[in-house]
Order: C-alpha cells, then sequence, then structure tokens
C-alpha cells in the first residue's frame, strides 16, 4: 500500500490510464513495430536519463551531455573521414566521453566549483569542437555493419539499442538500490558535510558519477550514429532539457538525496507513450511539448500540496 501511495504508485496509475486511452483512440498503437519505433526514436535520451539520475540524486546537474553526444557522433564521422577504421574510431569516441565526464567531474569536485556553470561551460565547449569538426555539413556513409547496429533487429525486430537500455537499466538499478555505491549517493545528495563526517570520499565518488555521464553521452552519441546513418554538428542539441525533465517528473529531488529509477523509468514510459499516442493522433509536435511541460509542473507541485500540513488552530485564550 505505501507503494502506492508513492510518487512511484501516482505515476504507474497515469501510465496505465495514458496506455489504456492510446489503445482504444488508435488500435495501431498496439502493433509490435510501433511499440518498438516507440523506444527507438528516443532510445539515446531515455539512456541519458538513466544516468542523470545519478547525478541528481546526488545533489549535482550535468547540463552538457547533449553537447558530449553530439561531439562523440561528429568524432566518429570525422576520424572515419580520416581513414580511422571504425572499430578504432569508436573506442577514440567513448575514450573522449571519458575524458569529458572526468573533466566535468574534477572541476566539480577537486575545485569546488558549481556543477550548473562548469557544465554549461562545457556544454559550450563540447558543442563548439563538434561544430569545428564537421561544420555546417553532413557526415555520412558509414560501414554497413555499423548502420545495421542502429536501424535493423538484433534479435528478431529487437533493435541493439534497445536490448542496451534494458541491459543498462539493470547493472543500473543494482548499482543504485543494492550496492554501497548507490548508498554513498543518496547520503552524498542529503548533506554532503555528513558524508565528509562519515569518511567517504566526496570529491572521487563526483569524479566517478561524471565519468558515467560522459561514457554514457559518448555512447548515445554513437547509437544516434547508427540509428540516423549520418552525423552533424547540432546533433542532440537541447537533449539535456528533455532528459532532465523525465528525471523530475520520475520524482528525482532537484536538491538531491531523494528518488529512484523505477520513477525513472515510469516517467520515460510516460513520455514516450503520451509523445507516441500523440503523434498517432495527428497532434503538433508544440501541444506535445506543451502536455509533457504541464506533466513536470505537476511533478512538482502535487508533491509539495501532499507535503503541506494545514497549520493547527490554536485555541483562543478564555478571559
Amino acid at each position: 500500500m505505501s507503494r502506492l501511495q508513492s510518487w512511484e504508485g501516482f505515476l504507474l496509475v497515469c501510465l496505465i490510464v495514458i496506455f489504456g486511452f492510446n489503445a482504444v483512440l488508435t488500435p495501431e498503437f498496439l502493433g509490435i513495430g510501433n511499440q518498438i519505433n516507440l523506444f527507438q526514436l528516443s532510445i539515446e535520451k531515455i539512456i541519458l536519463a538513466l544516468v542523470m539520475t545519478f547525478i541528481i540524486i546526488n545533489a549535482e546537474i550535468d547540463l552538457s551531455i547533449g553537447s558530449m553526444m553530439g561531439l562523440s557522433a561528429c568524432s566518429f564521422g570525422y576520424l572515419l573521414q580520416l581513414g580511422t577504421p571504425a572499430p578504432l574510431a569508436i573506442l577514440i569516441c567513448l575514450g573522449v566521453g571519458i575524458a569529458g565526464g572526468f573533466l566535468n567531474g574534477w572541476f566539480v569536485a577537486r575545485l569546488g566549483l558549481p556543477s550548473l556553470v562548469v557544465t554549461l561551460a562545457t556544454l559550450i565547449g563540447f558543442r563548439g569542437l563538434a561544430r569545428v569538426m564537421v561544420e555546417d555539413r553532413g557526415i555520412g556513409d558509414f560501414p554497413e555493419w555499423f548502420d545495421a547496429l542502429g536501424q535493423q533487429g538484433l534479435i528478431g525486430p529487437i533493435p541493439f539499442a534497445l536490448i542496451a537500455f534494458v541491459v543498462l537499466f539493470v547493472l543500473l538499478y543494482v548499482l543504485l538500490e543494492r550496492s554501497g555505491f548507490g548508498r554513498k549517493t543518496y547520503v552524498i545528495g542529503s548533506n554532503r558535510d555528513v558524508a565528509d563526517f562519515a569518511g567517504i570520499d566526496t570529491a572521487r565518488h563526483k569524479i566517478i558519477l561524471f565519468t558515467m555521464s560522459g561514457t554514457a553521452a559518448a555512447f548515445a552519441g554513437l547509437l544516434y550514429a547508427a540509428r540516423v546513418g549520418a552525423v552533424r554538428g547540432d546533433v542532440a542539441a537541447g537533449f539535456e532539457l528533455d532528459v532532465i525533465t523525465i528525471v523530475l517528473l520520475g520524482g528525482v529531488s532537484i536538491f538531491g538525496g531523494k528518488g529512484t529509477l523505477v520513477g525513472t523509468l515510469l516517467s520515460i514510459l510516460i513520455v514516450l507513450n503520451l509523445r507516441n499516442g500523440m503523434a498517432l493522433l495527428n497532434i503538433t509536435g508544440h501541444i506535445q511539448t506543451g502536455v509533457i511541460g504541464l506533466l513536470l509542473i505537476a511533478s512538482v507541485v502535487i508533491p509539495r500540496l501532499k507535503l503541506a500540513k494545514p497549520r493547527a488552530i490554536k485555541p483562543e485564550a478564555t478571559a
């Protein structure tokens, strides 16, 4: 009962209602192809949302994930143009993500700079590097096996990216909910001073989290390049806002120390089903964005209304 009365329970009810409406209003919604397409078109964002959950629970923010994703994708295309073998280019791109994430974490953890400022700066820097490499042109003509990895099913109709998402969710769920690393993430997010007094190496922990974020963004950039078959300098522009919206809608507190991956998963399913259902009903993208925005507002307001307690009325003093 406590689970059903939690924010995750509320999200589950919303998901069931949305799924039911979609199934009734658009019969093609239940098709296997549509359900796979529902995930495939936003697979990079939902992978980033999993790692962003760790970052925000830790009371930090990473605004550079979209730019890092674009830098990784553009680096892959640029390296192929230089004649680099595709497997080596993939490893280099992942290394770029690791280095970029480590850089963010080092500035935040070792120099004590706000993550909002640091990642805003690297958002601009990473995007600038991506545009320098590819300018305004598109780069494509990737190896056939690479394009097939992003555009064809790996197990039946299920693509590699969706399988990677499921595996990543399971691994991160165990890491956050069933390990000491996850407990440290919550403690540091709740109160860093308490974590320091408890002997937790908070600086090292934050560097690891930001490195994870950069690596996930680089991986997502490669998935995007495989799915689309081409890259440009504006790849993943604005993705960071959608990712943060999904995480906050899932019940993760922007102040840190609170949230679950289950909530993030339910939020992902709600957003994907909403967008897909509205698209099948030919509702424009602007209205879709407005609906998601209203959901985000609700995710902030409703828990506060629930937690607010009426003030006790003091009896008036008798004469």
